[in-house]
């Protein structure tokens, strides 16, 4: 399985409305997805309404995520206005440094 970080925008213009018609459906949704969907909340800059969402993810690939992302109530109301999926390593956690074999190996670019 790999971690995965997926990001999204919400469009701002319907938000508040699509955010409280669909709240307890998306909420139904994470939960019913808890398998796969570890932790997830809104995103916002300080002092403003929400801007979007994170989602941290644990899936054998990016196709599986971009599935979960397209059955989510939200998405399909229009509230996000696009989403990244990528992939993330753990380096630190807990106040700790991981164990060097839990770190994936560095890339070599040519």
């Amino acid at each position: 399985m790999t971690l995965f970080a997926v990001l999204f925008e919400d469009d701002r213009q319907q938000a508040a409305e699509i955010r409280q018609k669909y709240l307890e459906r998306h909420f139904d949704f994470l939960q019913a997805n808890a398998a796969l969907i570890k932790t997830a909340g809104p995103l916002s800059r300080q002092g403003d309404a929400f801007a979007g969402g994170l989602w941290l993810v644990e899936a054998d690939d990016a196709a599986e995520v971009d599935r979960l992302v397209k059955e989510d109530p939200f998405w399909s109301a229009g509230l996000r206005k696009s989403v990244q999926i990528l992939v993330w390593n753990r380096v630190f956690a807990d106040g700790t440094r991981l164990p060097r074999q839990q770190m994936p190996p560095p890339s070599v670019t040519p």
